[in-house]
């Protein structure tokens, strides 16, 4: 069972960049998509952005397409998540998981690590 493990969080001005990743203690095959998921105090994961292992086709959210960029690095078996101009409203705790379809909804992926915290001051 591959597990994630997610890190690279911080504090971090708005405005300012910060570099997640997601490590995976284990292969991950082309038909994997591994997402990035964050979770607001109190409400459900929400879909940040994925990235298909195989192809590489990426996909994000609305709110953080254009300042958001999620990449992988194969021989590492991790993927990372670019956040530049953050803004206060990006202040949560991040996860990544892994799913077999394309998916936007927390419950479709497994593989969860602890996540990471992100602050963003403003």
């Amino acid at each position: 069972q591959v597990e994630m493990a997610e890190s690279g969080g911080g504090l971090v001005q708005a405005g300012g960049s910060l570099r997640l990743s997601c490590a995976a203690n284990g292969r991950l095959y082309s038909s994997h998509i591994v997402g990035w998921f964050r979770q607001f105090p109190g409400k459900e994961r929400e879909f940040v952005a994925a990235i298909r292992w195989g192809t590489t086709k990426t996909y994000y959210s609305d709110s953080v397409k254009g300042r958001f960029t999620i990449s992988k690095v194969g021989a590492e078996n991790s993927v990372y998540l670019q956040m530049d101009n953050l803004e206060p409203e990006d202040t949560a705790v991040y996860y990544c998981g892994r799913t077999s379809s394309y998916s936007t909804w927390p419950r479709d992926y497994s593989s969860w690590g602890q996540g990471t915290s992100v602050t963003v001051s403003s």
